[in-house]
Formats: C-alpha cells, structure tokens, sequence
C-alpha cells in the first residue's frame, strides 16, 4: 500500500548550507504509538507544546466530567477518544511544529516505505532548490461550464412553459 510522506528541512545551519542529512520525511495516517502512548510519544517527537496542550486538554475534560458527576465509563470512553485523535492527528502535530519552528515544507512524495520515499525523493533532489511558495504557484486551471440544457437533473425541474393546443 503507498504511503504518503511530507519532507521538512530544518532552518539552515549558521553556514547557509542546507544538510539533506537533517530532512525529516513525515508519514501520513494513523499512528499507533502515539494513540496507545500519547504524552510519550510527544517526549520522544519533541512536541514540547503540543504536549502541554495536550496535558491541559486532557485534564479540564476530566475535571470538567467529574464536575458533571458523570460516570467512569463514559470519562474513559472520552480519554479513549481523546487518544483516539492524537493518533489519527499525530502527523498534523508534528507538522504544526514543525512549521512553528520554521522548518519548510519542502515536498510531498508518495512510496510504499520511509527507504523508497527518501529514494524517491533525493533522486530528484537539486541542493539549494526551493520549493515553490503558496503565493509563486501557477494558476488553477478555469474550468469550462458547458452551457445549459433543457433535459431535466435533478428532482426539482425549472417549469417551462406548455405549448397551447
């Protein structure tokens, strides 16, 4: 099954050379440890903010349900779902961060594994090229309307009138 990966560059190094070395390719989907072990998953990743969101998130639900005099059931049926998001979001978290910590975006490459995505992508890989910016992107193509037909789409026809015999 193919998988899709999001390329980061780190911010060049005090030489202004960037490091190919340094890229971090980011797959897309669900993570498993990062549903199963949250807030370590976070540590390992460094997402030192998202964790403590994450933690304050986490502990206003829970009082919040206690406040409610909800049962235990239901309170773990949310941590559940709670850690059910961070795994299904794990990939955007560290995007996020990422970008916070202005790493560029520096590509999309679609590969079966992490080793044919780094193949992929470093086979056409040009040191010192950018990607192109949001605003430096091409214009989207204009799609052509065809003009409208007298046959009736839908459920709700426009009423035409009736010839008089």
């Amino acid at each position: 099954m193919m998988k899709t990966y999001t390329v980061h560059e780190p911010p060049p190094r005090r030489d202004g050379a960037s490091d190919p070395h340094r890229f971090v390719f980011v797959r897309d989907g669900f993570h498993f440890w990062a549903f199963v072990l949250g807030p370590l998953w976070m540590l390992l990743r460094r997402l030192w903010l998202v964790l403590l969101l994450y933690v304050m998130l986490t502990i206003a639900v829970q009082v919040g349900l206690a406040v409610l005099g909800v049962s235990s059931a239901v309170k773990w049926t949310v941590g559940f779902l709670i850690a059910l998001l961070i795994g299904f979001e794990a990939s955007s978290l560290r995007r996020w961060t990422y970008a916070r910590r202005k790493w560029r975006l520096h590509g999309v490459v679609v590969a079966d594994d992490l080793a044919a995505a780094e193949r992929r992508f470093f086979d056409g890989f040009v040191p010192g090229s950018r990607a192109p910016a949001p605003d430096n992107l091409p214009p989207a193509p204009m799609l052509r309307v065809p003009p409208a037909s007298t046959e009736v789409i839908g459920l709700f026809p426009e009423p035409e009138p009736r010839p008089r015999t």
